[in-house]
C-alpha cells in the first residue's frame, strides 16, 4: 500500500494593510506644514495697517488655537468620524472668521492648505474628498465674496493649487506606503509557502523512495524463491542421477551451474537497485 501525503495547500491569503486607520505624517511632510503656518503668523504679525492693531492679540489668539488643534489631530488623530468631522467643521470656521473680521487678511486662506493636507491623512474615500472639494470651495468663495469675483479667483488659485498639491501628494504617499507593505507581506508569505513546499517535496521524495524499495524488495524475494525452487529441483534430479543414470549426471550440473549463475546475477542487480543514491553534489566532489 503507498504511503500518500494530503496535497499543501499553497493559495496565497495575503490581506491588504488596513486603511482605514487615520495615518500619521512624514517629517518632511510635517516640517512643511509647519513652515506655512509659520509663514502666515509671521505676516500677520507684520501687518502693520492701523485698522488691525487692536485685533492682533484677536488674530493670534486664534491662530494659536487653530495651531493647537491641528497639531493634536495631526499627531494624535482620533478614529471616531464624528469627532474628525467636528474638528474639520471648527478649524473652517476660525479661518473663514478671520476672514471676516478683516478682509485684507487673504493670506490666511494658506491654512486650507494646512487643512486639505491633513483631510488627505485622516480620512478615507469619499469623506477625504468632500473636505478636500470644501477647502477648495471656502478658499475660492470666500476670497470671490470679498474680493470681487474675477480678482477673487486669481487671488484664490495659488492656494487652491497647494490644497491639490499637497493633498495629491500625501495621498500617493499613503498608496505607496500600502503598496509596499502589501508586497513585503507577500514576500513573507511566499517565502512561508516555499519552504513548506520543499518540506512536501522532501516527504514526496522520501515515499517514493520508500516504495520503490517496496518494489525491489518484493520482486527479489519473489525472483529467490522461484530461483532457490528451481536449484532445489536440480539438486535432487542430480542426486537421482547420481544413482541411477551417472553419465547423464554432467548435463544436470552444467545446468545447475548456469541457473545458479543467472540467479546470483539477478540478486545482484536488485541489490544494487537496492543501494542509497549519493546526493549530485557527493559525486561531483
Amino acid at each position: 500500500m503507498k504511503a500518500t501525503l494530503p496535497e499543501p495547500k499553497i493559495a496565497l491569503s495575503v490581506q491588504p494593510p488596513s486603511a482605514s486607520r487615520p495615518t500619521r505624517p512624514g517629517w518632511i511632510g510635517a516640517i512643511a506644514v509647519y513652515v506655512f503656518f509659520a509663514a502666515v503668523a509671521a505676516r500677520t504679525l507684520s501687518w502693520t495697517e492701523t485698522d488691525i492693531s487692536p485685533l492682533l492679540p484677536l488674530y493670534m489668539a486664534f491662530e494659536a488655537v487653530f495651531l493647537f488643534l491641528f497639531t493634536w489631530v495631526l499627531w494624535w488623530p482620533p478614529y471616531s468620524l464624528k469627532w474628525l468631522h467636528i474638528y474639520f467643521s471648527v478649524q473652517a470656521a476660525i479661518i473663514l472668521g478671520l476672514l471676516s473680521l478683516y478682509s485684507h487678511l487673504d493670506f490666511l486662506t494658506i491654512l486650507f492648505i494646512l487643512l486639505s493636507y491633513q483631510a488627505a491623512l485622516v480620512f478615507q474615500g469619499r469623506d477625504r474628498w468632500i473636505w478636500i472639494g470644501l477647502s477648495l470651495v471656502f478658499t475660492s468663495g470666500s476670497l470671490m465674496i470679498y474680493k470681487g469675483t474675477l480678482k477673487g479667483l486669481s487671488q484664490a488659485m495659488t492656494p487652491m493649487a497647494g490644497c491639490i498639491i499637497f493633498s495629491a501628494y500625501t495621498i500617493a504617499s499613503h498608496e505607496f506606503e500600502l503598496a509596499r507593505a502589501k508586497s513585503q507581506a507577500m514576500l513573507k508569505e511566499l517565502q512561508g509557502k516555499h519552504e513548506k513546499l520543499q518540506v512536501y517535496a522532501g516527504q514526496v521524495e522520501e515515499i517514493a523512495a520508500m516504495d520503490e524499495r517496496n518494489r525491489l524488495a518484493r520482486e527479489l524475494h519473489d525472483s529467490v524463491s522461484q530461483t532457490m525452487f528451481g536449484i532445489l529441483l536440480n539438486t535432487k534430479s542430480a542426486q537421482i542421477l547420481l544413482k541411477r543414470d551417472p553419465s547423464r549426471l554432467r548435463v544436470q550440473l552444467v545446468h545447475l551451474q548456469t541457473l545458479t549463475l543467472d540467479a546470483l546475477s539477478e540478486m545482484r542487480g536488485l541489490i544494487n537497485q537496492l543501494r542509497p543514491v549519493e546526493p549530485r553534489s557527493q559525486k561531483e566532489a
